[in-house]
Parts: C-alpha cells; structure tokens; sequence
C-alpha cells in the first residue's frame, strides 16, 4: 500500500489514464484498497472483482467501495454475464468481461442479453513467460463486427505490446505494476512512474 500511495501521486492527470485495483490487490485489502485508491485518485477506478457468481452483491460492493468498472470472468454463466451486466448498468458503472482462458469470446458474447462495456483479451500473468502465449489480437476485428463495445488487451503489456495492441485495434491497454527483479512484465515502483505513464500514453496515440 506505501508503494500504491507514493506511485499514485507520480501517475498524470489525464482522462485517459484508469487506476485498477488488481486481483491480487483486491484479496489483500478487499473493498477498503478500492476506497482508498478513490480517495488518492480523483479518476476512474476498475476493480479487478473478476465476478465469477454472486454478480448483483459483488458489483454493488464495488460501486460502494468508489469503482467505476468493475471485471467478471468470461467463462462464467450466462446467466451471471447478464446479471453482471444489469446491475452494472442499473448504477451507471461500466461492465467488463475477462476472456482469460477463453478460446472464443464471440460465443460468450453471443448469448449474453447485452455485452459488457468492454471485454477484455487476457494473457494470463502465470503464461508470459511461456513461448507461443500471446494475447489473441485476432478476435478483436471479430468482436467489433459484430458488437460496438470497447477492446481492452492485457497480460505482459510493455511499451512494444502497447503499440501491437493499438495497431490491432485494442482502445485499452493494461500495464501491471510487478516487483522489481520479477519475470513478468510492467511498471516497478522503482521507475519514473510520470515518464513511463507519457510514453504509453504517446504509444497507443
């Protein structure tokens, strides 16, 4: 947490710019780390929830914690995708599906009610390091054809993967903040947190 405060201050003001409170920072300090990145980033907040069942409780939970968004696994129920995407709707946050190990996104978009505000192409971080493991840049022409919904690409996201993804039509990228000396790729805490943030934001121009 004394790394998320004095990072959050370096981060830029710009509207482009959406703090997340990841997965594993989220089963640290539960909904309290959601509200006190609110309080430190007068922004857009995404809680990395990855809503599995129990959608209704667990968006609500977030949208009191102060998140804007909120994410829920992809090969989850339909049933759980449409309540997810309800309730999302119902208290203005924005809805996000995860595609982490899902081969085809389109046949879970397809028999949801109405798709999330994003889904998410995801690498997952245990498969960066893994040869031929790469975010599947294939599926968003296939996503957009069918569904106006925003792209997000993730897992393993550097500068040079910020641009692939942008050039294959992602309109969000996911930058992990890792510990220094880790094998998986991203921002340490140790780096020029400002510098770093402009050249992304410069990237995916």
């Amino acid at each position: 947490m004394a790394d998320v405060e004095r990072m959050i201050t370096h981060v830029p003001r710009d509207r482009r710019i959406l703090i997340e409170a990841g997965t594993p920072f989220v089963k640290r300090y539960g909904t309290e780390g959601i509200q006190k990145l609110a309080a430190l980033w007068n922004g857009y907040i995404v809680a990395d929830i990855k809503v599995a069942d129990g959608a209704k409780e667990e968006v609500e939970m977030a949208w009191q914690a102060g998140a804007h968004a909120i994410t829920a696994l992809g090969n989850s129920s339909t049933e759980t995708l449409n309540i997810f995407v309800q309730t999302c709707e119902s208290l203005g946050m924005d809805s996000m599906v995860d595609m982490i190990r899902v081969d085809m996104p389109l046949k879970v978009l397809r028999p949801m009610k109405k798709p999330p505000t994003v889904a998410i192409l995801h690498r997952g971080r245990d498969e960066e390091t893994t040869r031929g493991k790469v975010i599947q840049y294939k599926h968003i022409t296939k996503i957009k054809s069918k569904y106006d919904i925003l792209i997000s690409a993730a897992g393993g996201v550097d500068l040079r993967e910020a641009q692939s993804a942008a050039f294959n039509g992602a309109d969000i990228v996911v930058v992990n903040v890792v510990p220094f000396g880790s094998p998986w790729k991203g921002i340490t805490p140790e780096q020029d947190i400002a510098a770093l943030a402009y050249q992304f934001l410069k990237t995916i121009e």
